[in-house]
């Protein structure tokens, strides 16, 4: 690039212009860059907390662990329930008739149907997307467990029934349906 300069003051002048726009291209790239690594400092920070879950995060329908069935959680007030909503095999092979609750200890419940059976009950939310306090019925055998209810992530729902305190028991992993 040629210049030509009558004197110095303007070569000075010229100088001057020039250093005023270096300083400026590298206050914008300064600046650029700061607001780039503000972005990216936010977005990796978010991005590392779990946000709380909300106690209503549960609600919805669950198929079971050994996939025989639905249960669809719901709220009552301020404890959870759930009810079972459908069967892979609804109906007696034998009968066609639909399948009851003849595992029941309680004679007047044995002619009741499983589907609408609510199974799960008196849930409360602990918080730390855990459901405690509550009990399980298992319509197989016919006896009903404490129970407790973690959401790993919005579809994947253990489901611990136990007897007398947690470590004695079992675990059945669920699965939203929707």
């Amino acid at each position: 690039m040629y210049f030509s300069f009558t004197s110095l003051s303007d070569l000075q002048n010229r100088f001057d212009q020039l250093s005023i726009q270096v300083y400026m291209q590298r206050s914008r790239f300064r600046s650029t860059f700061s607001l780039f690594l503000l972005v990216l400092c936010s977005v990796s920070l978010l991005s590392s907390f779990r946000p709380a879950a909300d106690s209503d995060d549960i609600l919805g329908v669950w198929l079971t662990g050994s996939k025989k069935g639905h249960v669809q959680i719901y709220k009552q007030g301020t404890k959870y329930y759930g009810k079972i909503v459908w069967l892979k095999e609804p109906n007696e092979p034998a009968t066609g008739a639909p399948k009851l609750d003849k595992n029941n200890p309680a004679a007047g419940k044995k002619k009741q149907p499983l589907i609408g059976l609510v199974n799960l009950s008196d849930f409360t939310y602990a918080g730390n997307n855990v459901w405690e306090d509550g009990k399980i019925y298992d319509p197989e055998n016919g006896k009903e467990y404490s129970c407790k209810m973690t959401l790993q992530n919005p579809n994947k729902l253990d489901v611990r029934g136990y007897v007398g305190i947690s470590l004695i028991g079992r675990t059945d992993t669920w699965v939203r349906v929707r």
